[in-house]
């Protein structure tokens, strides 16, 4: 006996997961399984013992280890570690550890597999394009086009580079230097061809390439009625700033009163964090995908999705912890940084929730399956807020968040929360401020309010029902109370002095 009962039960309690997978026998899907550990992370199979983690043994002859070992050879080329433990009943358990292995991907009958959690799944071609430039050390975009030629590439495009990578401070570039010098520099050019990355980022015409190489932008009222859509194309940077000026079109915008002789303008979402999600999705996703980067604006939400969930060892939680990068397009990851619209590597999650926190809107959602998804959300409606985000210690919502009103307009909001107490159609609110311009009213006070979580919608779900109504909520009484509160001080303080 080489392995301990104890040993096995320890294993066993863990249950299977990426490198743990229990069979009652062996043959064709437990070679599947070794094949799959040593394409992924390595791992232990234990055969006789049932998914629910039951042992059941096996019957089998003296020599079975030995038939074992042979046929995952004849199979795979992989010699694993196996061992075994006589049951009472002389069945045995067997362990069969396998080690990562440095030559991918491992293969059997001619087909690959990998572990995905708990399961043993199947390599479609592009995943094992991917695992043999992994291999050899090599990214996607790192492979040389053989179907292009410095003709492709645009001097004009390599000259704006140049320009910010200089601004940007992080690699200083001669200003005279010729685009063939500067690819050959940053390693664009091999094999006397342009790679991938270069065609994407200074090519003439990228998706005469690489067709599925650009963004849909769109603006939705739910998930079958698009209001507004556009593709952008060109270069990666061109897809960035066509991206960041489709929001600038289409998202909203309020004026606050800092006090300065300019007026600060405040984004639905920040910009900013917008920019990084965009650049984010056109440097890490996956190329070898038909699919689109996408970005959906919703009443509620703003999506953006890039084909490719995360790289293997990387998982959501580890994202907003501080982690290494895992680029997975190694060279426009460099080019980026280099032109400063990547601040440091692995640190684009970290600024997105900052900018967030900043504006005061909720955490953005990360989740990551065939594709890797950031949802972005407008402020929580103030019954949902976590006590005291947004309150100061008497209850009242901050001047900071306050002033989402011009000071001119500031007293109307307040009759409108006054009035509110009691949930209000719009008509209704509007002939009693005596206001005639539904869109001039819904901009500069309703939309405010409410995305201040001073107002709310009776019914969140039909934002446009007719029936629909807007209360005054806890953080808007709290306000007002405020407000009666420091008048009648007022009103005392100028008793007193007369």
């Amino acid at each position: 006996m080489n392995v301990s009962l104890r040993a096995i039960i320890g294993l066993i309690r863990k249950g299977e997961s990426e490198t743990l997978e229990f069979k009652e026998s062996f043959g064709r899907e437990a070679i599947e399984t070794v094949c799959a550990f040593a394409n992924t992370k390595g791992g232990v199979l234990l055969v006789g013992v049932d998914d629910k983690g039951a042992i059941k043994g096996i019957q089998c002859g003296a020599n079975i280890l030995k038939e074992w070992a042979d046929l995952i050879s004849q199979g795979t080329g992989l010699q694993p570690s196996i061992e075994d433990m006589r049951l009472k009943n002389g069945g045995r358990i067997v362990l069969i550890q396998v080690q990562k292995s440095r030559v991918k991907p491992v293969m059997y009958h001619g087909k690959a597999y990998y572990r995905s959690g708990s399961t043993t799944r199947q390599m479609s071609v592009d995943e094992i394009t991917r695992t043999v430039l992994a291999s050899v050390g090599m990214t996607w975009d790192e492979v040389a086009e053989v179907r292009a030629s410095m003709a492709d590439i645009s001097s004009a495009k390599v000259k704006n580079f140049v320009k910010m990578a200089n601004e940007a401070g992080r690699r200083p570039i001669p200003a005279g230097i010729s685009p063939l010098e500067l690819l050959q520099k940053l390693k664009l050019i091999r094999q006397g061809r342009p790679t991938r990355a270069a065609i994407l980022l200074f090519g003439k015409a990228p998706q005469s390439f690489y067709g599925q190489a650009l963004v849909k932008v769109g603006r939705f009222r739910d998930e079958t009625l698009v209001v507004d859509d556009r593709e952008i194309e060109g270069t990666l940077f061109d897809q960035v700033e066509g991206a960041i000026g489709y929001f600038r079109e289409k998202l909203d915008t309020r004026f606050v009163m800092t006090g300065k002789p300019r007026r600060e303008v405040v984004w639905e979402y920040p910009l900013e964090a917008l920019r990084e999600a965009v650049t984010n999705a056109v440097c890490h996703r996956d190329y070898l995908s038909t699919a689109h980067v996408q970005v959906r604006i919703y009443d509620h939400e703003l999506l953006v999705m890039n084909p490719g969930g995360l790289p293997a060892g990387l998982s959501v939680e580890a994202l907003k912890k501080t982690h290494h990068s895992i680029p997975r397009n190694r060279q426009i990851a460099e080019v980026l940084f280099y032109a400063g619209l990547i601040e440091q590597w692995g640190s684009g999650i970290g600024k997105m929730m900052g900018e967030c926190s900043a504006a005061n809107l909720p955490e953005p959602a990360f989740e990551s399956d065939m594709a890797f998804k950031v949802s972005f959300k407008k402020a929580l409606p103030a019954e949902t807020m976590p006590p005291g985000k947004y309150r100061t210690s008497t209850g009242q919502v901050p001047d900071k968040h306050r002033l989402i009103v011009s000071q001119a307009l500031w007293p109307e909001a307040l009759k409108l929360l006054a009035y509110c107490m009691v949930p209000r159609r719009i008509r209704q609110i509007m002939a009693h401020l005596k206001l005639r311009h539904r869109d001039t009213f819904s901009t500069n006070q309703l939309r405010p309010l409410l995305r201040q979580g001073l107002l709310i919608m009776t019914d969140p779900e039909s934002p446009r029902s007719p029936k629909q109504k807007y209360g005054t909520t806890k953080e808007g009484v709290a306000l007002l109370e405020g407000r009666k509160s420091a008048l009648r001080k007022s009103i005392a303080s100028r008793s007193l002095d007369n």
